[in-house]
């Protein structure tokens, strides 16, 4: 059955709709949406495939999806927005803004860490799972008197849930709202964007529920019980089906509980594309922007066992070294962004069939590879 493929594709990336439409027919996607705008334009804006695995609810134009780790390029837009604004210095400890932070050895932290995984915050020796995830001075208070697992800014480590709360209580220091609040009025609100951190009641319904990847939906799995990597997941914990819950999307947990389509994450990334600029809303100066591609840390991630490098909050892929100002970020289960700079690019893959993979995977990157083939020569 020839799957069914709605919305917008100019014609020059024809291509991008017809690996859209491959993934859904072969069942590697369920249902997923996929958007690209180019010099500041949206150029593709597709959505197609189902909400359910029996195929009788389809995934529409306004649907939302939990993203997960995309999420985290919303609290780096807030941080990036507190920067330009003269309110937040990178390079500061981040004790001037949260005093309590300062407790057992981290007065020496920055906040750049917080942005690149480097802070050595990862997960907390206090356990914390479930409800305790939706209580947001817990979880920061237990973050305060962590001590680190390493020394701060000496390597990167996948901070999967605990970067949204530490960049989220340094947002509400300086402004008074929460993270999810600051982002909503100075973010989504100004872009006409459809994405949400702590889902109003009045958009539940629209929110399709994610399909648990093939390990079961526990991140963490299998490994050394004292590796860092394994004690990451341990604590703070979650599992795939805590998405499916009032309680997940109505919290706000920066790091991973972001709503929204491929559509609203390449309309707000535009902003870090097209020179601080989406339509008529200046959300960034070019200067700030410029900085997301500028290697912060770099080197073997403590968490992901891999070579990673980082700019501010954003990762550079290899081609990064061949001096191409382009970043990306993705999240567990296959959501994705990548925006380049020097095509002035945003792109978003966003799906609701999860895969193992941390940081997008193959779906995603087959349909920005259509898009950066079709670009102009």
């Amino acid at each position: 059955m020839t799957a069914t493929i709605e919305g917008y594709c100019d014609e020059r990336f024809s291509a991008v709709r017809d690996v859209l439409e491959q993934q859904i027919e072969s069942g590697a996607d369920l249902g997923a949406s996929f958007s690209v705008t180019y010099q500041g334009e949206t150029v593709v804006d597709l959505w197609g495939g189902h909400l359910d695995l029996e195929r009788t609810t389809p995934w529409q134009e306004d649907t939302l999806v939990n993203v997960y780790s995309t999420t985290k390029t919303m609290s780096f837009l807030c941080a990036l927005i507190l920067a330009d604004r003269g309110e937040l210095d990178f390079d500061a400890p981040v004790s001037r803004y949260w005093p309590e932070f300062a407790a057992a050895g981290k007065s020496d932290v920055l906040v750049w860490h917080f942005m690149n995984h480097a802070a050595g915050l990862p997960g907390t020796d206090e356990p914390l799972a479930g409800d305790d995830l939706y209580d947001w001075e817990k979880v920061t208070d237990v973050l305060a008197r962590q001590a680190p697992w390493w020394e701060p800014g000496s390597a990167s480590g996948y901070h999967a849930l605990t970067q949204g709360y530490l960049i989220g209580e340094v947002v509400r220091r300086i402004t008074g709202q929460s993270l999810g609040q600051f982002f909503a009025e100075t973010v989504a609100k100004p872009l006409q964007a459809d994405f949400f951190i702590g889902v109003p009641s009045s958009e539940l319904p629209r929110i399709g529920d994610l399909v648990p990847p093939p390990s079961a939906g526990v991140l963490g799995r299998g490994g050394d019980a004292d590796s860092i990597a394994v004690r990451t997941f341990k604590s703070p914990r979650t599992h795939a089906l805590d998405s499916r819950t009032d309680a997940w999307r109505q919290a706000e947990i920066p790091a991973a509980n972001g709503h929204g389509n491929a559509r609203a994450v390449a309309k707000i990334h535009t902003a870090l594309a097209n020179e601080g600029r989406v339509g008529d809303v200046q959300l960034l100066s070019p200067e700030i922007c410029k900085k997301v591609t500028e290697t912060r840390i770099s080197g073997q991630d403590l968490v992901f066992n891999q070579p990673m490098a980082f700019g501010l909050g954003f990762g550079l892929i290899p081609v990064a070294q061949n001096k191409r100002n382009l970043c990306f970020w993705g999240g567990w289960g296959g959501s994705s962004a990548v925006i380049d700079q020097d095509n002035r690019l945003s792109l978003s893959f966003v799906m609701n069939k999860m895969a193992d993979g941390l940081l997008g995977d193959t779906r995603g990157a087959n349909l920005s590879a259509a898009v950066f083939k079709s670009l102009p020569k």
